[in-house]
């Protein structure tokens, strides 16, 4: 009886399955690992993946940026999930609505229109003087945030006319743009000593990447045969031209491939011409209510769990000096930024090799990270710096494998007619867990500090605005 896909029996070897044995196993070679690289990218187009990993890593780097640079943006006086809330809001907006209406705007328009913004937002945002109001600050965030919001679901919008290549190479943008982002912060602020208006001013300029990669590096022929159709069809992928079950798949190339073909048989995508508005809206209204649970629901939890330790426990997470790698009290929240980014970057780009299909176990254990990290802030029971490092790390990795599992989930199970909706659809539940831990981390960050001064430990009141 022919096993499916999703099913791998225990009887049978790693090489049989598709699947890579682990380092240091009998089965284990170099060949091997060659092998499964070149059945990966084999059919990939190079451009295209440039242009996803561009579009991922720029889009996303900005709101990592400002989110470095809280601190330094607001001081020790304000909540640093103010920034959070002005660096989110505008993008959980933006993908609450557009998805319902921006199929009718032109991705070119779209993107000269998203990178323009993003600009201006983040040169506002530098440019404002640091004794000037808070809230001309909180308007260049939020116009880059509305940026970052509406280029996500659009750009995962973008990958169904590409294969599934292309949401592999996003993931791994993504994930690179916290590390950039983070990272570059760090190295800018303490290790090189450049100013915070410096260091903002030239991430203000990074947009035109975007607008290279789109005009110059993407393919552009399925996007203009769809313009020809005056709709947007997506073109259908080689692997999907029939109807070709689960089961007539082989099973080493299928499961060797980023994606493998979902129990869900592909189907023609049917136009939207002569549908009326009311009865589009009410059928995209019940699509992402099918979408809640299995796919919204644990993207919402993780990313909840950990922006709440991000923006309301990280700030108070702080040891003294002499036991620790910095100089100074405000060295430890980019750096925790950063090790988080890392863990977010190595996940998201290890969708080619590692899937996680069961997503509500990586989301309770980020709520688990969370329970530990606020205990020690109160408690003061975790003896190092070093061991805040690795949890903040594992939450990283915990946070960017959920992301981009969900979408590979929805890329594989959901038909093909309604998975470009479906991918912007769910790109809501991010922001959304990241809005409710803005207010949430908010009122955290002031209570822990407050309890903190009040029990001898007052490092937390003695950051200033860079």
């Amino acid at each position: 009886m022919p096993h499916r896909l999703r099913i791998i029996s225990a009887s049978r070897s790693p090489a049989s399955s598709g699947l890579l044995p682990m380092p240091g196993s009998p089965s284990a070679s170099w060949a091997l690992y060659r092998a499964r690289l070149a059945s990966i990218f084999q059919n990939a187009e190079a451009s295209v993946l440039v242009a996803f990993w561009l579009f991922g890593l720029i889009n996303n780097v900005l709101y990592v940026v400002i989110l470095s640079a809280a601190q330094d943006l607001v001081g020790s006086e304000v909540p640093k999930g103010l920034v959070l809330l002005a660096d989110v809001l505008p993008s959980f907006v933006a993908k609450l609505v557009a998805p319902y209406f921006i199929h009718r705007v032109p991705y070119p328009i779209r993107v000269v229109f998203f990178a323009v913004i993003s600009s201006v937002g983040m040169l506002m945002l530098a440019l404002t003087p640091s004794d000037k109001s808070i809230g001309s600050k909180m308007a260049g965030v939020m116009l880059a945030s509305l940026s970052s919001g509406g280029g996500e679901l659009s750009f995962l919008g973008l990958t169904h006319y590409y294969g599934h290549m292309s949401l592999a190479a996003w993931g791994s943008g993504t994930g690179a743009a916290g590390l950039l982002g983070a990272g570059l912060y760090v190295v800018l602020t303490d290790w090189l000593g450049f100013s915070v208006k410096d260091s903002l001013l030239a991430s203000a300029y990074l947009p035109v990447i975007m607008l290279i990669s789109f005009f110059l590096i993407l393919p552009r022929r399925p996007l203009c045969e769809a313009a020809k159709a005056q709709e947007y069809r997506p073109l259908r992928d080689d692997d999907e031209a029939g109807p070709q079950s689960v089961d007539d798949v082989p099973t080493v190339n299928a499961a060797s491939s980023l994606l493998a073909p979902g129990p869900a048989v592909a189907s023609a995508a049917l136009s939207d011409t002569g549908e009326d508005s009311l009865s589009k809206m009410g059928a995209n209204l019940r699509r992402a209510k099918s979408l809640f649970i299995p796919y919204m629901l644990p993207l919402l939890l993780v990313y909840l769990a950990e922006y709440i330790i991000n923006q309301g426990v990280s700030p108070t997470l702080l040891f003294p000096l002499e036991s620790s790698p910095f100089r100074e009290l405000r060295d430890f929240y980019p750096m925790y930024g950063f090790l988080y980014q890392l863990g977010v970057f190595i996940s998201r780009s290890s969708i080619a090799f590692i899937r996680v299909r069961h997503l509500y176990p990586a989301s309770l254990l980020q709520v688990a990270n969370l329970v530990l990290l606020t205990l020690h802030s109160l408690l003061n029971f975790i003896p190092s710096v070093y061991v805040v490092f690795i949890i903040v790390f594992w939450e990283g990795l915990l946070g960017g494998g959920v992301y981009v599992n969900t979408f590979a989930e929805i890329m594989e199970n959901v038909p093909f007619s309604e998975r470009e909706f479906s991918l912007g659809a769910t790109s809501v539940s991010d922001s959304a867990g990241i809005c409710i831990a803005g207010f949430v981390s908010m009122a955290m960050e002031v209570w822990l500090c407050n309890y903190q001064v009040q029990h001898g430990r007052d490092w937390c009141k003695k950051i200033k605005v860079g």
